[in-house]
């Protein structure tokens, strides 16, 4: 007969899991940064000018990695190496060679449309002794931002946000934005087709690792179209300025498809998944004894859905009397119907709180691998939140209502109030979410 647990032994308990959900959320990040992925995939230089464009999260972290490795390994100085970067704002990193920008995310500002026209004038630069390498990582859509048409930023900032509350994923949001720019969708590999080489090394962030899809695949054939992209903004209702209206109803305005000349010379090679990241983290949950249970790497959806749908297998789990660790990616969405502050993974974690309802043994945390999660587009926003069998006590005791602020989507004012916000600032990655909840 088992004997009962002991409050003393309870707390221990609740105090082991929050140190192994930060160690196992580390151990992810840690397998994505570019220190560790990027220098095995960097190419040889050749004779003539080697032209880095990098944007993203990630990108001052790839930049700062390849300026090295080019610089150290192999002599190349200021003569050979030419580049810009464009990370998000509070993500740059010192690169020798290559100018480092901070711009927008996940709304674009003026620094990004600047940059992104020297991008544009570096690759078109390239000639048939020059080789361009281009390092892209999530968020790149936002950095790299070149309206087409006469569209304005302004109009194209309302835009990203009305598609951003509308809680379209990442898939439908780039497909407009492929439409409606000069860079995505296969126009940088347009700008760059005088190149000896186009080479892309990628970080992913998007569910099943698309190409296409990654910071708007910039360097690939798109196969969206501009149907898909007006039947989008019409069935999320997204009221769009006339001059983005004439670029979506335009035949001249398709993207580049496959058999373009422009990816003649064009390679495609991505370093970094989701899924090797949370395979990091179950290979720290199995040597600290628990069982890796995985959920998916590309799991998309309404937060607070799929927070039931967890906190459902948690308990399945428990009543078995199993120890394990629930994992998993991808990127979900929040449709926006409050007036609260949050993203998706803090709003996952406190739906999921709210669903186990203060279950013993059971702790959960849920971050963006990039170290932001929604906010207000700062470096300082938190990336997500962690939450225990006590969650729901200490809430009630401090005076807030979890059922309400979920329904508010007010989950950072929740999760600071009680100290439980994630907050790792810029880790200079991004491969999504990472969510896992501990069993037992």
């Amino acid at each position: 007969m088992s004997q009962p647990v002991t409050p003393q032994a309870a707390e221990t308990d609740v105090r082991t899991q929050r140190t192994h959900l930060d160690a196992f959320l580390t151990a992810a990040i840690r397998a994505a940064h570019p220190d560790l992925c990027l220098p095995a995939h960097l190419p040889q230089p050749s004779t003539g000018r080697l032209i880095i464009l990098s944007a993203g999260k990630a990108a001052g972290s790839m930049s700062a990695v390849a300026s090295r490795f080019y610089r150290q390994e192999h002599g190349l100085g200021d003569d050979r190496i030419v580049g810009l970067a464009v990370a998000r704002h509070g993500y740059g990193q010192e690169a020798p060679g290559i100018r480092m920008v901070e711009a927008g995310h996940p709304v674009p500002d003026q620094a990004g449309i600047d940059a992104t026209q020297e991008v544009l004038r570096l690759a078109a630069s390239a000639g048939p002794e020059d080789d361009v390498l281009v390092l892209l990582s999530g968020g790149g859509s936002a950095n790299w931002i070149a309206p087409a048409g006469d569209l304005t930023l302004a109009e194209k900032q309302a835009i990203t946000r009305a598609m951003l509350r509308s809680g379209a994923p990442i898939g439908e949001i780039n497909t407009v934005r492929k439409h409606i720019s000069r860079i995505k969708g296969g126009r940088l590999a347009q700008a760059a087709r005088n190149a000896r080489s186009l080479l892309t090394l990628a970080i992913s962030d998007v569910p099943f690792d698309d190409p296409a899809v990654i910071a708007s695949g910039p360097t690939v054939p798109d196969p969206s179209t501009l149907a898909e992209a007006r039947e989008i903004c019409e069935r999320r209702g997204i009221a769009l300025p006339e001059a983005a209206q004439r670029l979506l109803n335009d035949p001249k305005n398709e993207s580049p498809k496959p058999g373009d000349p422009a990816f003649a010379h064009a390679t495609y090679r991505i370093i970094a998944r989701p899924q090797d990241a949370l395979d990091a983290a179950a290979a720290a949950a199995r040597e600290a004894g628990y069982e890796p249970v995985m959920l998916g790497s590309d799991l998309e959806g309404e937060a607070r859905e799929v927070a039931a749908a967890h906190a459902a297998e948690a308990k399945r789990y428990r009543d078995q009397g199993r120890r394990v660790a629930l994992i998993s990616g991808g990127e979900l969405t929040v449709t926006i119907k409050g007036e609260g502050h949050g993203g998706p993974n803090q709003e996952y974690a406190l739906a999921l709180a709210i669903a186990l309802d203060g279950t013993p043994g059971i702790s959960g945390i849920s971050a963006d691998t990039d170290g932001t999660d929604g906010g207000r587009g700062l470096a300082t926003d938190p990336a997500g939140g962690l939450i225990d069998p006590t969650t729901l006590e200490r809430a009630r005791a401090a005076g807030l209502d979890p059922a309400a602020m979920l329904a508010q989507n007010d989950s950072t004012p929740f999760f600071a109030a009680l100290g439980d916000l994630v907050n790792p600032g810029p880790t200079c990655t991004n491969v999504n979410d990472c969510r896992i909840i501990l069993v037992g």
